[in-house]
C-alpha cells in the first residue's frame, strides 16, 4: 500500500506544476494581448489627432497702436472679438478709438477724434509653431470730427461745433503672434489705414490715412476641442 501512496503523491505534484505552467502561459498571453491592443489604440489615437482633429478657438483682444496722420501724433486703442478656425484663420469684429493731435489752427479744440469698427479677418501662417505670422484686415465704418470746436471767427454762423463726418475704413496689416499658452496670445504688428475723403467744415485734412504700429493681447481659448493628451505627447517628443 505504501508504494501506491507514493504514486498518488507524485501524480498530484505533477498535476500541480502543469496547472501553474498553464496559468502562467495564459497570463503571459493575456498581458501580451492587452499590451498589443493598447499600442494599437495609442497609434490610432495619435494619427487621429495629427490628421483629422480640427481646433477651434474664441478670444477677446485688446490692442494699442501709435502712428501718424498728416505728420501728427496719433493714438489708437482697440477691442476685438474673434473666432479662430483651426489656428489658421480668424474672423470677428473690431472696434477702434482714434485720437490725433492735429493742432487745427481754426479751432480751440485742436484734436481730431474718431471711432470706427467692422469686420476683422486674419489669415495665419506657421500656425503649428510657437510664433506665427498673420495678415489682419479691418473693413468697416465710423465717425470722425472735432468735438466741441468753439470755432474762432467762423465764416458761417451755422457751423455745428460738434460736426461729425461718416468715414469708411480699410486697414490691412501684418502681425507676429506669440503663443504664450492655451489661453493667452501676444501680438505685435504694423497697419496702414485707408479712409474715404472727409467733409468737415474748416478741416485741413482730406483723409485719416496713415501708418501705425503697436501690440496687443488676446485672452480666450485657442484650442477648444483639441485633445490635451495629444498635445502632451507632442511636447514630450
Amino acid at each position: 500500500m505504501q508504494p501506491s501512496k507514493k504514486s498518488i503523491v507524485l501524480r498530484e505534484t505533477t498535476i500541480t506544476k502543469t496547472m501553474i505552467q498553464r496559468i502562467l502561459l495564459l497570463a503571459f498571453l493575456l498581458v501580451s494581448s492587452l499590451s498589443w491592443a493598447q499600442d494599437q489604440d495609442d497609434a490610432d489615437y495619435i494619427e487621429f489627432n495629427d490628421r483629422k482633429n480640427v481646433v477651434h478657438g474664441v478670444y477677446l483682444g485688446l490692442t494699442t497702436y501709435f502712428g501718424e496722420i498728416d505728420g501728427k501724433d496719433t493714438y489708437i486703442g482697440g477691442l476685438k472679438v474673434a473666432y479662430v478656425a483651426n489656428r489658421k484663420f480668424e474672423v470677428g469684429f473690431v472696434g477702434n478709438f482714434l485720437y490725433s493731435e492735429q493742432d487745427n489752427p481754426r479751432t480751440i479744440n485742436e484734436d481730431l477724434i474718431a471711432a470706427y469698427g467692422g469686420l476683422h479677418i486674419e489669415p495665419i501662417l506657421f500656425s503649428e509653431s510657437m510664433v506665427n505670422l498673420s495678415f489682419p484686415v479691418l473693413i468697416g465704418a465710423g465717425g470722425v470730427g472735432y468735438f466741441g470746436n468753439n470755432f474762432d471767427d467762423p465764416i458761417d454762423d451755422n457751423i455745428d461745433e460738434d460736426e461729425i463726418d461718416a468715414i469708411f475704413v480699410f486697414e490691412p496689416g501684418m502681425s507676429v503672434l506669440f503663443n504664450v499658452s492655451r489661453y493667452v496670445q501676444l501680438e505685435a504688428g504694423i497697419k496702414y489705414r485707408f479712409s474715404n475723403k472727409l467733409d468737415l467744415d474748416l478741416n485741413p485734412l482730406d483723409r485719416i490715412n496713415g501708418f501705425s504700429g503697436g501690440f496687443g493681447v488676446k485672452i480666450g481659448v485657442f484650442n477648444m476641442g483639441r485633445n490635451r493628451y495629444k498635445k502632451h505627447l507632442d511636447d514630450e517628443q
